[in-house]
């Protein structure tokens, strides 16, 4: 599939259609794949980071979810059909789960939410199978650093239950760190990076009404209700200015 370079990470120039069906034949295929939804924060993260930036080059499907990325792609005249949001695909994903019965596992988020979400799912989904659920506030350490007992039980849960869907929502970039660190040692077959959609599938959170989600002002949105997420909403017009100056170079 056709990829775009937006400073330096590799972005698939896919419609939500293309990254549903991409997504499928991994599942059908039994194909251990990953996948990550950047925004303009987590691009800009991955110019310092080079775990995160090795972790995008190694993904399968590296879709455009931050309405940054749709502007960068017009900036450097390689346009995107469309911006693909991650929680947005991920119900696509459980949609297709539940055609076909296949199992889902969700890690991350605080204790007791991921089951909350995992409930909630049920209750629109019936037929999926709910493997298991774990927060993503492990004991003793930050993810990411030296194994410890907590962490090595979710990993050998997880080898135990196999799902076909791996769920991870410890935000970017950990959970891409996490996922790239122990992708190897798990079975299952579908990873996936999904941040704050499991906080939106618990109710924990309310997603941005349509009008914002249309023209791509989840950020504002955000932005008007979290006006402490100020530092973070930074990065975008950051990226764009890093942008516009590399097209020129």
């Amino acid at each position: 599939m056709e990829k775009i370079n937006v400073l330096g990470v590799k972005v698939h120039r896919v419609t939500m259609s293309d990254a549903v069906n991409r997504v499928i034949s991994f599942l059908e295929n039994k194909q251990k794949s990953i996948v990550y939804t950047p925004n303009s924060e987590i691009i800009m993260e991955c110019q310092t980071n080079e775990k995160l930036s090795l972790a995008m080059k190694e993904a399968d499907l590296v879709i455009p979810d931050g309405i940054g990325i749709v502007l960068a792609s017009k900036i450097i005249k390689k346009p995107l059909s469309e911006r693909v949001t991650g929680i947005d695909l991920m119900e696509k994903i459980l949609n297709y789960a539940n055609e076909k019965g296949k199992s889902i596992f969700i890690l991350g988020g605080r204790p007791g939410v991921a089951q909350k979400c995992g409930e909630n799912i049920l209750k629109r989904y019936p037929n999926i199978k709910l493997k298991g659920t774990h927060h993503g506030y492990f004991k003793g350490q930050h993810i990411g650093m030296e194994n410890h007992s907590e962490e090595v039980q979710v990993l050998e849960l997880i080898n135990y239950l196999k799902p076909d869907i791996l769920f991870v929502a410890f935000g970017a970039p950990k959970q891409e760190l996490w996922i790239q660190r122990y992708k190897d040692e798990l079975d299952a077959k579908l990873f996936m990076g999904v941040g704050g959609s499991v906080d939106v599938y618990a109710g924990e959170v309310k997603r941005a009404p349509k009008i914002y989600q249309n023209l791509g002002l989840e950020w504002f949105y955000r932005l008007v209700k979290e006006p402490w997420r100020y530092k973070r909403m930074m990065a975008l017009p950051k990226f764009v200015i890093e942008v516009i100056k590399r097209g020129q170079n």
